[in-house]
């Protein structure tokens, strides 16, 4: 069998209070500007569809989906900074799309920074395509930096 023996270990389970810590920690080591505990707490308590993505038992992603009115939104995704670029951040992102598809949604869209070339490289891999700009959406040490509406459409496979 050719299987990478981490294939094996590696799960996607939904999001739990308990798996904040590590959520928190991933979060704020991938981002400049992180979102709170409270943010993710919230997140889980109105029944987002909230994931993480284990490997060999220890947390290394996680994912927060809304969905309403035949729309998903990808919410946050990431990947602790060690491990991006080994598929995680690819296996939650098709998790994505196929609760997206379960849910009902014709489409799922999300936000992403221009400058944040891997992600947006990743998520264009994926069938997602630029709908829109959001001006000053994310903050930065400049000021503002806009986001790119991304959409993709559940049935593309």
């Amino acid at each position: 069998m050719s299987a990478e023996p981490s294939a094996f270990l590696s799960v996607i389970r939904p999001m739990r209070e308990s798996d904040l810590d590590a959520v928190l920690r991933i979060e704020c080591a991938a981002y400049d500007y992180p979102w709170t505990r409270g943010i993710f707490r919230d997140c889980l308590r109105v029944g987002y569809d909230c994931s993480v993505q284990l490997d060999a038992g220890e947390v290394v992603g996680y994912l927060l989906l809304s969905s309403a009115g035949g729309e998903a939104h990808v919410l946050n995704l990431a990947v602790t900074p060690a491990r991006q670029g080994q598929g995680f951040g690819r296996r939650l992102l098709r998790r994505a799309v196929r609760q997206a598809e379960r849910l009902g949604a014709d489409n799922v869209f999300l936000e992403v920074r221009p400058s944040n070339v891997h992600a947006l490289r990743l998520y264009l891999s994926e069938g997602f395509r630029q709908v829109g700009r959001r001006r000053d959406y994310y903050p930065s040490d400049d000021g503002r930096e806009d986001a790119l509406v991304l959409c993709r459409s559940v049935d593309v496979s």
